[in-house]
């Protein structure tokens, strides 16, 4: 089909866009975030690294709404500042930057909102709020910074940002992975340490999201993994026990091999020891995955993984 180029804005759509501004007007991006505070007082989350606080709590407030508007938008502090154009200089809101600023607290404050944001839907519409999608993007970055790395699907040095997004609305888990990192380890990092009160039952991923172990321990630890996968039509499942009837419209689809359910009763209590450890966060998932996709000879474990996840499996 040939391309049509850019098709002419319609003209409802232009009356629609007129009537919006003409109504509301144009609304600046730092006073949603003004009033996302006044309504929830996330910056309440933002806890110093020093001993003590000495400026008043209303003076930090203010600063720290500059500084998360520099980083959010990319502006930067310095262009925020602008001489003083919002009455703070840049030295005091790079000091508001290193003193309050950090991971734990972003991550107390977007589970604020994210949980303000679940309260405040009807359900009648968005529903309960269960599934969720993730996917990484790499983005560029100096060579200088230690997890920069070559990547070899998108080309180019880089970082990997994998997000966790509630129904296409809400970003609910992100986190920054090196470009050789398992995207797998990052899903189940995602559901399992998000931090709100989303309950995540379903989690769509890509085909890169997806794998035996994955599939493995998303069961274990009470979720559905549904993943996009493109190899497909190359997937084989196994006979529960020898010599199951098998329809004919699923013969292609089926080996001749049969669930080796003793193996999977030996390593039982292995799986379950390692679903509780990424459970308990007494390690980390890319450790746990680590263990299994290393070279050499399978893990036991390994290998009963493969066996109850069969039906996925595209060596039969």
């Amino acid at each position: 089909m040939p391309d049509l180029g850019k098709l002419k804005t319609p003209d409802n759509l232009r009356a629609l866009h007129a009537e919006v501004q003409a109504r509301w007007g144009v609304i600046d991006l730092l006073d949603f975030l003004k009033e996302s505070d006044f309504v929830m007082n996330f910056t309440d989350d933002f806890s110093t690294v020093a001993t003590r606080e000495n400026t008043p709590r209303e003076v930090i407030r203010k600063r720290l709404l500059l500084v998360l508007y520099a980083l959010g938008t990319n502006i930067g502090i310095k262009r925020v500042a602008d001489g003083g154009r919002h009455g703070e200089s840049e030295a005091a809101l790079r000091a508001t930057r290193y003193l309050f600023v950090n991971r734990d607290n972003l991550r107390k404050a977007i589970a604020t909102l994210v949980n303000a944001t679940l309260r405040a839907r009807d359900e009648a519409w968005w529903g309960t709020g269960t599934a969720c999608a993730s996917d990484s993007k790499k983005f560029g970055s100096w060579s200088s910074n230690l997890m920069t790395e070559y990547h070899v699907r998108y080309g180019g040095h880089g970082v990997m940002i994998y997000w966790h997004v509630e129904r296409k609305s809400v970003c609910v888990y992100s986190q920054l992975k090196s470009c050789s990192a398992s995207e797998v380890s990052a899903m189940i990092e995602g559901v399992l340490r998000h931090c709100t009160d989303a309950a995540i039952d379903r989690q769509y991923t890509d085909t890169h999201g997806q794998s035996l172990v994955g599939f493995a321990f998303a069961h274990l630890l009470g979720f559905k993994l549904l993943p996009r996968m493109k190899n497909i039509a190359h997937q084989k499942m196994a006979r529960a026990d020898p010599g199951d009837a098998v329809p004919a419209c699923l013969a292609p689809m089926v080996t001749e091999r049969a669930i080796d359910w003793e193996l999977i009763a030996q390593q039982y209590d292995q799986m379950v020891k390692y679903a509780t450890a990424l459970k308990l966060r007494t390690a980390e998932a890319e450790q746990v995955l680590r263990r299994f996709t290393r070279g050499g000879p399978k893990h036991p474990t390994y290998r009963a993984i493969e066996e109850g996840c069969s039906s996925f499996s595209g060596t039969g």
